[in-house]
């Protein structure tokens, strides 16, 4: 077999999709998996939903991209949709998350600046984190392994632990501009930061000046069963990126403002060419459309509930297996006993989709119109999975 002229940058699985439907995926020999990836909570309304597939293909037919040299009727109505439904008053569209967490760097950044305190450019971060893939990004991050080999760190990012608020106190200082946070970590596996502590954080925002950035890449547009995470905890930010779920699939991202955070972002300060184009404008509209629907984030945390109390009876039948479950709504964590690698290899043999985390964790994100049969089914297929990782490890001892 000829060698891929890809970078091996992706440690993947031996598995190629061609079809999906709802939370089904179809691989090209017609393999049948329950997607509880969902494209790494990006599928947000799971496989070719007719009105997703409409609202692109509709807008396929008629244009895909001009550039914001021009005006973009479907990007003003969504940020105003967005900002409608909000804490936001302004919104930025990026092609992906990294770039949306890259714009609310620099805008408050530049809030300081434009405020006569240039001097105030760090951002707090927290150990666990992870904001991107960009150079600014994996430096906010701050992970080793992200960070091994590509020179010295951007400058301007200081970590603390995850949920210290002490340690968050002691380290604002004369030129710390703002305090960079995930309300639920995905990546540093599925571990929530309780809702004092985020209105910890938005009180120390307020007592020094700073500017409040939620990263809900993963976490927001109804993963948790609210709009955005942070509601849970009845505060807003100042900035907050988005993108994942936002799309449906279709690559996109915004980072969301108060007016007062964006008053620096003057013509000429930041740009995309892609973001915010013609088709992403029109799947991103059409998503609002279903997510915002009378009763749809009710749905996703009864639903939510259902899957945890199903994955807590396995955990106490496997505690060998599974330590617990992490998360909130349908953003779940399996936190295991045995290497996640293993427990994901056995789904994957259950044909059931998971993704890897940090901390030894699995992480379950299915679509969220997944229904209760798939979860019942999720469930069942978790239970064969670490009864199959059980005999084997004793097979082994």
């Amino acid at each position: 077999m000829r060698e891929s002229a890809l970078y091996e940058t992706f440690a993947r699985q031996p598995l190629a999709f061609e079809r999906g439907e709802g939370s089904w995926i179809e691989t090209t020999d017609g393999t049948r998996y329950l997607d509880f990836a969902a494209g790494i909570a990006v599928n947000s309304l799971g496989h070719a939903h007719p009105h997703l597939v409409a609202a692109l293909t509709e807008q396929a037919g008629k244009l895909w991209h001009v550039s914001n040299l021009y005006e973009i009727p479907g990007q003003r109505r969504l940020g105003e949709r967005l900002a409608a439904n909000t804490f936001a008053d302004k919104v930025f569209f990026t092609n992906s998350g990294a770039e949306a967490l890259e714009c609310a760097i620099k805008t408050a950044r530049r809030y300081h600046f434009v405020n006569g305190a240039p001097e105030r450019y760090r951002i707090i971060t927290f150990e666990g984190a992870f904001h991107g893939r960009t150079l600014a990004t994996i430096a906010a991050g701050g992970q080793a392994k992200y960070l091994e080999g590509f020179g010295p760190k951007v400058e301007g990012f200081d970590q603390v632990p995850f949920d210290d608020m002490d340690a968050v106190a002691k380290a604002i200082g004369a030129e710390t501009a703002a305090i960079l946070v995930e309300p639920l970590q995905g990546e540093g596996g599925i571990r929530t930061l309780p809702n004092a502590s985020l209105r910890r954080l938005r009180e120390l925002c307020d007592r020094h000046g700073l500017l409040l950035i939620l990263d809900e890449v993963q976490s927001g547009v109804g993963r948790t069963g609210k709009l955005f995470a942070h509601e849970w905890a009845e505060i807003e930010p100042d900035l907050m990126a988005v993108a994942k779920g936002i799309g449906g699939g279709f690559p996109m991202g915004a980072c969301l403002a108060t007016d007062e955070a964006a008053k620096g972002m003057t013509p000429g300060t930041h740009g995309t060419t892609f973001g915010g184009n013609p088709l992403a404008m029109a799947v991103g509209n059409a998503v609002l459309d279903v997510v915002l629907e009378e009763g749809f984030l009710d749905e996703i945390a009864r639903k939510g509930l259902l899957f945890k109390q199903g994955l807590a009876a396995v955990a106490d039948a496997f505690p060998d297996v599974i330590e617990g479950i992490r998360g909130e709504g349908l953003m779940l964590g399996l936190k295991c006993k045995a290497p996640n690698s293993t427990v994901q290899q056995a789904l994957r043999e259950e044909r059931l989709l998971a993704v890897p985390a940090g901390d030894n964790v699995l992480r379950l994100l299915p679509p969220l119109t997944v229904s209760d049969e798939e979860i019942r089914e999720a469930v069942a297929r978790i239970h064969n999975a670490a009864a199959a990782v059980r005999a084997t490890e004793k097979a082994d001892a």
